[in-house]
Protein backbone atom coordinates (compact mmCIF):
# COMPACT_ATOMS: atom_id res chain seq x y z
CA UNK A 1 0.00 0.00 0.00
CA UNK A 2 1.51 3.33 -1.06
CA UNK A 3 1.49 6.26 1.34
CA UNK A 4 -1.21 7.96 -0.74
CA UNK A 5 -3.38 4.85 -0.83
CA UNK A 6 -2.83 4.32 2.89
CA UNK A 7 -3.97 7.84 3.74
CA UNK A 8 -6.98 7.56 1.43
CA UNK A 9 -7.98 4.28 3.02
CA UNK A 10 -7.70 5.65 6.56
CA UNK A 11 -9.69 8.75 5.60
CA UNK A 12 -12.53 6.93 3.86
CA UNK A 13 -12.76 4.16 6.46
CA UNK A 14 -12.91 6.66 9.31
CA UNK A 15 -15.51 8.85 7.60
CA UNK A 16 -17.79 5.97 6.65
CA UNK A 17 -17.36 4.35 10.06
CA UNK A 18 -18.29 7.52 11.92
CA UNK A 19 -21.35 8.18 9.77
CA UNK A 20 -22.66 4.64 10.24
CA UNK A 21 -21.88 4.43 13.95
CA UNK A 22 -22.51 7.86 15.50
CA UNK A 23 -25.77 9.88 15.55
CA UNK A 24 -25.76 12.63 12.88
CA UNK A 25 -25.87 15.38 15.50
CA UNK A 26 -22.97 13.94 17.53
CA UNK A 27 -19.54 15.54 17.74
CA UNK A 28 -17.82 12.92 15.54
CA UNK A 29 -20.52 12.88 12.83
CA UNK A 30 -21.95 16.40 12.65
CA UNK A 31 -19.04 17.99 10.70
CA UNK A 32 -19.12 15.08 8.26
CA UNK A 33 -22.86 15.40 7.71
CA UNK A 34 -22.35 19.11 7.00
CA UNK A 35 -19.57 18.36 4.52
CA UNK A 36 -21.68 15.82 2.64
CA UNK A 37 -24.86 17.89 2.54
CA UNK A 38 -22.91 20.90 1.23
CA UNK A 39 -20.83 18.94 -1.30
CA UNK A 40 -17.57 19.73 0.49
CA UNK A 41 -16.34 16.16 0.23
CA UNK A 42 -16.06 15.15 -3.43
CA UNK A 43 -12.58 16.50 -4.04
CA UNK A 44 -11.26 14.45 -1.12
CA UNK A 45 -12.91 11.16 -2.03
CA UNK A 46 -10.60 8.81 -3.98
CA UNK A 47 -13.12 7.66 -6.59
CA UNK A 48 -14.02 8.85 -10.09
CA UNK A 49 -16.04 12.05 -10.14
CA UNK A 50 -18.49 10.41 -12.54
CA UNK A 51 -19.48 8.05 -9.71
CA UNK A 52 -19.65 10.78 -7.11
CA UNK A 53 -21.65 13.48 -8.90
CA UNK A 54 -25.03 11.69 -8.70
CA UNK A 55 -24.36 10.93 -5.05
CA UNK A 56 -23.57 14.57 -4.30
CA UNK A 57 -27.02 15.55 -5.51
CA UNK A 58 -28.60 12.83 -3.41
CA UNK A 59 -26.68 13.76 -0.26
CA UNK A 60 -27.94 17.34 -0.49
CA UNK A 61 -31.53 16.47 -1.47
CA UNK A 62 -34.35 17.59 0.80
CA UNK A 63 -36.38 15.10 2.78
CA UNK A 64 -39.52 15.44 4.88
CA UNK A 65 -37.99 13.12 7.48
CA UNK A 66 -35.25 14.77 9.58
CA UNK A 67 -31.86 13.15 9.22
CA UNK A 68 -31.67 12.25 12.91
CA UNK A 69 -35.09 10.60 12.81
CA UNK A 70 -34.04 8.53 9.82
CA UNK A 71 -30.84 7.45 11.59
CA UNK A 72 -32.85 6.40 14.64
CA UNK A 73 -35.26 4.44 12.44
CA UNK A 74 -32.51 2.72 10.44
CA UNK A 75 -29.89 1.98 13.09
CA UNK A 76 -31.50 2.05 16.54
CA UNK A 77 -35.20 1.25 16.46
CA UNK A 78 -37.42 0.65 18.45
CA UNK A 79 -39.03 -1.03 15.44
CA UNK A 80 -37.40 -3.73 13.33
CA UNK A 81 -34.45 -2.37 11.38
CA UNK A 82 -34.74 -2.77 7.59
CA UNK A 83 -30.98 -3.41 7.31
CA UNK A 84 -29.41 -4.29 10.68
CA UNK A 85 -25.78 -3.06 10.76
CA UNK A 86 -24.34 -6.14 12.55
CA UNK A 87 -22.63 -8.90 10.64
CA UNK A 88 -24.11 -11.85 12.51
CA UNK A 89 -27.65 -10.85 11.49
CA UNK A 90 -26.63 -11.60 7.91
CA UNK A 91 -24.24 -14.49 8.55
CA UNK A 92 -26.05 -16.50 11.23
CA UNK A 93 -28.77 -19.00 10.27
CA UNK A 94 -31.01 -17.61 12.99
CA UNK A 95 -30.27 -13.99 11.94
CA UNK A 96 -29.46 -13.05 15.53
CA UNK A 97 -27.06 -10.74 17.33
CA UNK A 98 -23.98 -12.30 18.96
CA UNK A 99 -24.09 -15.24 16.53
CA UNK A 100 -21.26 -17.56 15.56
CA UNK A 101 -19.69 -14.96 13.28
CA UNK A 102 -19.54 -12.50 16.18
CA UNK A 103 -17.82 -15.13 18.31
CA UNK A 104 -15.32 -15.76 15.51
CA UNK A 105 -14.60 -12.04 15.28
CA UNK A 106 -14.23 -11.88 19.06
CA UNK A 107 -11.65 -14.69 18.93
CA UNK A 108 -9.80 -12.92 16.12
CA UNK A 109 -9.68 -9.75 18.20
CA UNK A 110 -8.21 -11.71 21.12
CA UNK A 111 -5.67 -13.40 18.86
CA UNK A 112 -4.54 -9.97 17.67
CA UNK A 113 -4.52 -8.44 21.17
CA UNK A 114 -7.22 -5.93 20.26
CA UNK A 115 -9.38 -4.78 23.16
CA UNK A 116 -12.94 -3.91 22.29
CA UNK A 117 -14.60 -1.52 24.72
CA UNK A 118 -18.09 -0.10 24.52
CA UNK A 119 -20.41 1.57 26.99
CA UNK A 120 -23.26 -0.66 25.86
CA UNK A 121 -23.72 -4.40 25.55
CA UNK A 122 -23.25 -4.20 21.78
CA UNK A 123 -21.83 -6.77 19.36
CA UNK A 124 -18.37 -6.09 17.96
CA UNK A 125 -19.50 -6.65 14.35
CA UNK A 126 -21.30 -3.33 13.75
CA UNK A 127 -20.27 -2.03 10.31
CA UNK A 128 -19.29 1.33 11.76
CA UNK A 129 -17.10 -0.29 14.41
CA UNK A 130 -15.37 -2.50 11.85
CA UNK A 131 -14.69 0.43 9.52
CA UNK A 132 -13.23 2.50 12.36
CA UNK A 133 -11.15 -0.49 13.45
CA UNK A 134 -9.83 -0.93 9.90
CA UNK A 135 -8.73 2.71 9.87
CA UNK A 136 -7.02 2.29 13.25
CA UNK A 137 -5.21 -0.89 12.22
CA UNK A 138 -3.84 0.82 9.11
CA UNK A 139 -2.74 3.83 11.15
CA UNK A 140 -0.84 1.44 13.41
CA UNK A 141 0.86 -0.15 10.43
CA UNK A 142 -0.98 -3.44 10.97
CA UNK A 143 -1.84 -3.98 7.31
CA UNK A 144 -1.98 -7.77 7.55
CA UNK A 145 -4.51 -7.57 10.37
CA UNK A 146 -6.52 -4.98 8.45
CA UNK A 147 -6.60 -7.23 5.38
CA UNK A 148 -7.80 -10.13 7.53
CA UNK A 149 -10.49 -7.97 9.12
CA UNK A 150 -11.78 -6.94 5.71
CA UNK A 151 -11.52 -10.33 4.03
CA UNK A 152 -12.87 -12.46 6.87
CA UNK A 153 -15.16 -10.26 8.93
CA UNK A 154 -16.47 -7.30 6.89
CA UNK A 155 -16.56 -7.81 3.13
CA UNK A 156 -18.33 -11.21 3.23
CA UNK A 157 -21.57 -9.51 4.33
CA UNK A 158 -21.21 -5.75 3.91
CA UNK A 159 -22.20 -5.73 0.24
CA UNK A 160 -25.55 -7.34 0.99
CA UNK A 161 -26.15 -5.04 3.95
CA UNK A 162 -25.41 -1.94 1.89
CA UNK A 163 -27.64 -3.08 -0.97
CA UNK A 164 -30.59 -3.64 1.36
CA UNK A 165 -29.93 -0.37 3.17
CA UNK A 166 -29.97 1.56 -0.09
CA UNK A 167 -33.17 -0.17 -1.20
CA UNK A 168 -35.05 0.36 2.05
CA UNK A 169 -33.61 3.48 3.69
CA UNK A 170 -36.28 5.79 2.23
CA UNK A 171 -34.07 8.79 2.90
CA UNK A 172 -31.75 10.35 0.28
CA UNK A 173 -28.78 10.90 2.60
CA UNK A 174 -28.66 7.31 3.84
CA UNK A 175 -29.33 5.93 0.38
CA UNK A 176 -26.39 7.95 -0.93
CA UNK A 177 -24.16 6.86 1.94
CA UNK A 178 -24.98 3.21 1.27
CA UNK A 179 -24.10 3.61 -2.42
CA UNK A 180 -20.89 5.50 -1.63
CA UNK A 181 -19.87 2.75 0.80
CA UNK A 182 -20.61 0.12 -1.86
CA UNK A 183 -18.33 1.88 -4.35
CA UNK A 184 -15.61 2.45 -1.77
CA UNK A 185 -15.55 -1.07 -0.34
CA UNK A 186 -15.57 -2.54 -3.84
CA UNK A 187 -12.47 -0.48 -4.60
CA UNK A 188 -10.81 -1.75 -1.43
CA UNK A 189 -11.57 -5.31 -2.44
CA UNK A 190 -9.84 -4.89 -5.81
CA UNK A 191 -6.66 -3.90 -3.95
CA UNK A 192 -6.89 -6.61 -1.30
CA UNK A 193 -4.01 -9.08 -1.37
CA UNK A 194 -6.04 -11.99 0.03
CA UNK A 195 -9.31 -13.53 -1.17
CA UNK A 196 -12.52 -12.52 0.54
CA UNK A 197 -14.03 -15.42 2.50
CA UNK A 198 -17.09 -16.93 0.86
CA UNK A 199 -19.81 -17.15 3.51
CA UNK A 200 -23.50 -17.99 3.26
CA UNK A 201 -25.87 -15.09 3.82
CA UNK A 202 -29.25 -15.64 5.45
CA UNK A 203 -30.99 -12.31 4.75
Amino acid sequence: MTVENRESFIFTARVLGALFYYPPESEPAAPLVSAFTHNAWMASWPLAQSLLLPLAEQFSADSEEPLTDAWQRLFIGPWALPAPPWGSVWLDKECVLFGDSTLALRQWLRDNNIAFETQQNEPEDHIGTLLLLAAWLTEQGKTQACDELLAWHLLPWSGRFLTVLEEQAQHPFWQALARLAQFTLAEWQTNLLMPVAQKALFR
